[in-house]
């Protein structure tokens, strides 16, 4: 497990109001909205609140990681809302063995879910969207992402094995396309807390993440994958996406990948350099630690709420090369 994940989930957490949310098809997910200064949800009182803003969790990572991230939004106006997906944390049952998810089901399902969760309940308030990882690629496979005003990724793809960064390659097929499917298919699931890479994974999951297909909807059923592509076609609300320099997953052709698939969303990519943060690294997962809440959890809030690239001038900007690696496969299969 990543130590920026464990360092933080000892810390105390910031008080928040449990919500239960039912998703279309029946499965029923568990989070939390955290409301500026205190306020519960769905009672009228003159608090302003600037918009509404739903996290989305990286892959086998629980949202009591986006908790202070959520905290801190609360803190500056906006109503935030962190949730686990169906067979992780607290939207896990009590075995996983048996229990079916695939990938896609967390976006087309799970994220649409909270997404039309947070429209109903903060009615006429903005709504935007910070995604982690698979958070950020997995948000244009739900359709209520057609109702967004704005998006922040942070480190978003969905681990084709091409994309990983050079020097990290070999290890991470070793370990999420060859030691993580047999370890579930012999398990009935994904054992990842006792291996200390991650959460366990349902066994749907594990096995969509290790085939790591270029074409992410590919891996879905035929009948689903026009739908998936449908959304994220609908997709329109800009999108600023933002990795590190020594993220080894979101490396520039996976960051490319994930946003070639929403080509009606406007898009810019940054990545930040650790040193102007004062790291020596920062990785796929530091940025939502609380040792940035001064400095990148700041910037994120010139976004969210001005809609203005905090970052325009202080970091890398990523050029495509051309083609783009997601168009390699044909939308029509």
């Amino acid at each position: 497990m990543d130590p920026a994940i464990v360092q933080s989930d000892k810390r105390i957490a910031p008080p928040a109001t449990p919500i239960e949310v039912s998703c279309s098809d029946g499965q029923i997910l568990y989070g939390h909205v955290f409301e500026p200064n205190g306020r519960a949800p769905d009672t009228s009182d003159t608090v302003p609140v600037k918009g509404i803003v739903v996290i989305a969790c990286a892959t086998g990572v629980t949202a009591r990681y986006y908790r202070r991230y959520a905290a801190f939004l609360a803190e500056h106006g906006f109503s935030a809302i962190t949730f686990d997906y169906r067979g992780i944390g607290a939207s896990a049952p009590v075995s996983l063995r048996g229990f079916r998810a695939r990938w896609h089901d967390w976006g087309l399902y799970d994220i649409d879910a909270v997404l039309g969760w947070a429209r109903n309940h903060h009615v006429h308030l903005p709504l935007h969207f910070v995604g982690h990882s698979f958070g950020g690629f997995g948000v244009g496979l739900a359709p209520e992402s057609r109702h967004l005003t704005r998006i922040l990724t942070v480190g978003a793809q969905h681990a084709h094995w091409r994309d990983y960064a050079t020097g990290h390659r070999a290890r991470f097929i070793a370990r999420w396309h060859l030691v993580m499917p047999m370890l579930t298919l012999a398990s009935g699931f994904f054992p990842g807390k006792r291996s200390g890479w991650l959460e366990d994974l349902p066994r749907g999951v594990a096995l969509d993440w290790a085939r790591g297909r270029k074409d992410f909807t590919l891996n879905a059923p035929p009948a689903l994958r026009n739908r998936l592509r449908a959304s994220q076609r609908g997709l329109q609300a800009p999108i600023l996406a933002v990795a590190t320099t020594d993220d080894p997953y979101a490396s520039a052709p996976a960051i490319a990948r994930t946003l070639a698939y929403t080509p009606h969303a406007p898009s810019t990519t940054r990545f930040l350099e650790p040193g102007a943060y004062g790291q020596k690294g920062i990785g796929h997962f530091g940025l939502f630690h609380d040792m940035h809440k001064s400095t990148f959890w700041q910037q994120t809030l010139v976004w969210l709420e001005h809609g203005v690239d905090p970052w325009a001038t202080k970091a890398t900007p990523y050029r495509s090369p051309g083609r783009t690696p997601a168009s390699e496969t044909p939308k029509s299969q």
